[in-house]
């Protein structure tokens, strides 16, 4: 039977990709074909993988290249995965809400796992010749993290809106949090387009590229426009979030407002109340007074479908829009009820998390 030239070629671009020509072949028909290396497979992974991947697994699979450069992928060991996760447990730098390296060792496995998951993916090696993926992670510690009393959250705005060297931008950046609840990237990546001064709602793309309409009051609508448009904002794709210079802000404002906080709020710094606090804080207020339902559909939960009761309790955007109105006593248009704030506050008696 006369070979297809089209797979004939498709075969010399796979040997010519890995460096072997068919000679190759010939003089070593029983020899298996060497597989690339740790640090010659490194980039194809990182060109692979999203920006998420590269932000949090970069480290370690830099530190598996200089670890084992000349080691084909399968001249890894798992107990050599073991080995280095205990060396980056042991040198994790030490920072208040560090768990004696628990988090390090978890991102090496996690790290060598997404390595060795592209080979595999690729056909490179099999699923079961995987060292990393017979090296288990450690158990993960229930967070430390929990929801603000309104005393401690109304401390950290007053230091927020009083010190610093631009507190009308932190006073924002706290509010949006804190009625929102959404992820510290949520807040970096928004644009005078994800803005709807009218409906009173901002669009967060995060975790996932998950993207989705969040309900805000039509006060921090306002402001959040008469900010971006007063600080350079122009285009629609413009950032909405800027600082005095004008330019976007980036994760070390973040970085240097907690650093702040903790400096004049000794038990910030203490516990490291960082911005996903703030979450904690209103996922707990609206799940108590308005439902698991409810707080998963505030939280942007639509990655793990948890159990089939979830089906039946799904919440929409006049919910979500609901529940911030009764938190922020506001009226909002989309929540149902027009004097909605009014009367379940003077029903409930309840203290929200943003009352100051």
């Amino acid at each position: 039977m006369t070979a297809d030239p089209s797979a004939i070629a498709a075969a010399h671009q796979v040997l010519a990709h890995l460096g072997v020509t068919v000679a190759d072949l010939q003089a070593h028909p029983g020899a298996r074909v060497a597989l690339p290396t740790v640090a010659e497979y490194l980039p194809r992974v990182v060109a692979a993988a999203g920006p998420g991947a590269r932000r949090t697994y970069g480290t370690y699979w830099e530190r598996m290249a200089a670890t084992w450069p000349d080691r084909p992928l399968d001249g890894v060991a798992a107990s050599d995965i073991e080995a280095l996760k205990q060396l980056m447990m042991t040198s994790a730098v030490s920072r208040r809400n560090s768990r004696n390296g628990r988090h390090a060792g978890e991102h090496v496995v996690a790290a060598a796992r997404a390595f060795y998951a592209r080979a595999i993916a690729v056909g490179l090696i099999d699923a079961s010749a995987s060292p990393a993926h017979r090296v288990a992670k450690p158990r993960r510690l229930p967070s430390t993290r929990r929801a603000l009393t309104p005393h401690e959250l109304q401390e950290i705005n007053i230091e927020a809106r009083t010190s610093g060297n631009d507190v009308i931008l932190d006073a924002l950046v706290l509010r949006l949090h804190t009625e929102t609840a959404c992820r510290r990237g949520g807040a970096l990546a928004l644009r005078l387009v994800d803005l709807d001064t009218i409906n009173g709602l901002v669009r967060l793309t995060e975790k996932g590229a998950t993207i989705r309409w969040q309900p805000i009051t039509l006060d921090l609508a306002e402001h959040l426009y008469e900010h971006a448009r007063a600080r350079g904002a122009v285009l629609l794709t413009d950032p909405l979030l800027r600082n005095r210079a004008g330019q976007p802000i980036t994760s070390r404002r973040y970085d240097h407002l907690w650093k702040r906080l903790g400096e004049r709020l000794p038990w910030v710094a203490v516990h490291g109340v960082s911005t996903h606090w703030l979450r904690h804080t209103t996922l707990t207020w609206v799940e108590r007074h308005f439902g698991y339902g409810i707080a998963r559909a505030y939280a942007g939960h639509t990655d793990s479908p948890g159990s089939s009761t979830t089906t039946y309790i799904k919440a929409d955007l006049h919910d979500v829009a609901n529940a911030l109105s009764a938190m922020t006593g506001q009226p909002h248009p989309l929540a149902r009820l027009a004097d909605h704030a009014d009367r379940w506050s003077q029903a409930s008696g309840a203290v929200s998390p943003t009352t100051e």
